[in-house]
């Protein structure tokens, strides 16, 4: 019973914690992301607890492109420990790229796909990511970034939740393929904030989630 009620608790609070990409069974969540090199609105829907299915429009603004389709994403796998969680998520989707402004390309079709995995405490986050994009004459791209959090404080349910993060990423086809982006993290109920700045192209990150 004991392991039982640790990772019934172990799952309240993660799904808490950090934005996941697989709901609860018949949730709705809305993403905006914000990094040094995108900016993106995501919408998706969980059938089950292991799917999701959505619909993202990205705008890549070092390349002067706009992606826009659908997104599937499911999770692979989830282990429980008594003061821990993490998770593996799997994500794919395709759509129509088109150039903007500096970039004259026409529209293109693209296919992305890429993996998420975390773990996590009541004090203690990490995180991994990569996609990989493959959109013809438009653009071809990889990216990966890391994450290590640590929480001041613990915070009960209903309080506001306060997050201390480091976040590095790489991306080899930029001409500063490695950034260093500090931020905090803010979550309470069904909203989560983050807000940060890149040391190395000097840009902000912003990131909100609500669940309905």
């Amino acid at each position: 019973m004991a392991r039982i009620a640790a990772a019934i608790l172990a799952l309240c609070l993660a799904t808490a914690v950090h934005a996941r990409p697989v709901s609860y069974e018949g949730g709705w969540t809305l993403i905006e992301e914000t990094d040094r090199q995108s900016t993106a609105l995501w919408v998706h829907y969980t059938p089950n607890p292991k799917l999701s299915l959505g619909w993202r429009s990205e705008w890549d603004r070092k390349q002067d492109f706009v992606l826009n389709g659908p997104q599937a994403t499911f999770l692979v796998k989830r282990w429980f420990g008594e003061n821990y969680q993490a998770n593996v998520y799997g994500f794919a989707g395709g759509g129509l790229l088109s150039g903007l402004e500096d970039n004259p390309a026409d529209g293109s079709g693209a296919l992305f796909g890429g993996i998420f995995a975390d773990w996590e405490t009541r004090r203690l986050f990490a995180s991994y990511r990569a996609r990989g994009l493959e959109g013809g004459k438009v653009d071809s791209s990889f990216m990966q970034a890391a994450r290590l959090g640590f929480a001041p404080y613990e915070g009960d349910t209903g309080d506001l939740h306060t997050w201390l993060m480091v976040e590095a990423d790489h991306r080899p086809d930029n001409s500063d393929p490695v950034g260093v982006t500090p931020l905090l993290r803010f979550f309470k109920g069904p909203m989560l904030f983050e807000a940060g700045w890149s040391l190395t192209d000097d840009e902000p990150l912003v990131n909100f989630t609500y669940r309905f």
